[in-house]
C-alpha cells in the first residue's frame, strides 16, 4: 500500500481552462517521471498487447487517422502520432460525445528516465463539472498512470476488477480525489466549490458499503 501511495504522490496535477471553437474546455494535466527509457514508455503506450496489460484491451487500426476502441470505455480517432514523443487521440463516449481529446507527451531525461505528461481537454456540461470537478476524470487517470508505472517495472495487478473493490484501492481513490481537489483549489476555485466537487467525486468512486 505504501508503494502505491508513493506512486500517486509522485504525480503533478494541474487544472485549467481553454477556449475552443466548441466552447470553453476544461483541462486536467498529469505529469510524472518513470525510470524507463523513452522508447519503452512509448511502446507501452502504443502497442495494443502492452496496453491491455496495464490499461484495457484495445481494438482498431492503431495508426495516424485510424480509429480505436477501448473495451468498455472510450474510443476515437488517432489525431497525431509522432514517435516517440507525442500521441493525441479523440476520447469519446456515446452517440453525442462533444469535444474530448487526450494528448500524451514524452520527454527523455539524461539519466535514462522519461517524463510522461497526459492532458485531457474536454468541453464538459457545467452541471457535471459543478458536481464532480476535475476528479471525475482525474481519479481514473491516476489509476491508469499507476498501472503504467507498475507495468514498466515488470509488475501488474493480477485481477484489476477485484482490486478496485479492495480497501487498498478505495483508500487510493480517496487520496486521488483529495489531490485533485488540491489542484482545483490551486487553479483558483473557491473552497466551497472544491469541497463539493471532492465530495461528489469521492462518493462516485468510493461509495459507502452497505451495512451488514
Amino acid at each position: 500500500m505504501s508503494d502505491f501511495i508513493d506512486q500517486i504522490n509522485r504525480v503533478h496535477r494541474a487544472v485549467g481552462t481553454r477556449d475552443l471553437p466548441e466552447g470553453e474546455a476544461r483541462t486536467v494535466l498529469l505529469r510524472r517521471a518513470y525510470d524507463a527509457p523513452i522508447e519503452d514508455v512509448w511502446d507501452a503506450c502504443t502497442d495494443p498487447e502492452r496496453i491491455s496489460r496495464w490499461f484495457l484491451p484495445v481494438s482498431g487500426e492503431l495508426k495516424l487517422g485510424g480509429h480505436y476502441q477501448l473495451q468498455g470505455n472510450a474510443g476515437g480517432e488517432i489525431l497525431r502520432c509522432e514517435p516517440p514523443r507525442l500521441l493525441r487521440v479523440s476520447w469519446l463516449f456515446g452517440e453525442n460525445p462533444g469535444f474530448s481529446e487526450v494528448e500524451v507527451r514524452l520527454s527523455a531525461q539524461g539519466d535514462g528516465r522519461t517524463v510522461f505528461e497526459l492532458e485531457h481537454v474536454a468541453v464538459v456540461p457545467p452541471e457535471f463539472w459543478d458536481q464532480f470537478g476535475p476528479g471525475a476524470t482525474g481519479v481514473g487517470w491516476d489509476l491508469a498512470v499507476l498501472g503504467l508505472g507498475l507495468h514498466l517495472r515488470g509488475e501488474m495487478i493480477d485481477d484489476p476488477s477485484a482490486w478496485e473493490q479492495s480497501e487498498e484501492a478505495r483508500e487510493l481513490m480517496r487520496l486521488s480525489s483529495d489531490l485533485w481537489g488540491d489542484a482545483y483549489r490551486a487553479s483558483g476555485a473557491p473552497d466551497d466549490v472544491v469541497t463539493a466537487a471532492v465530495a461528489g467525486t469521492t462518493a462516485f468512486y468510493v461509495p459507502e458499503k452497505p451495512q451488514d
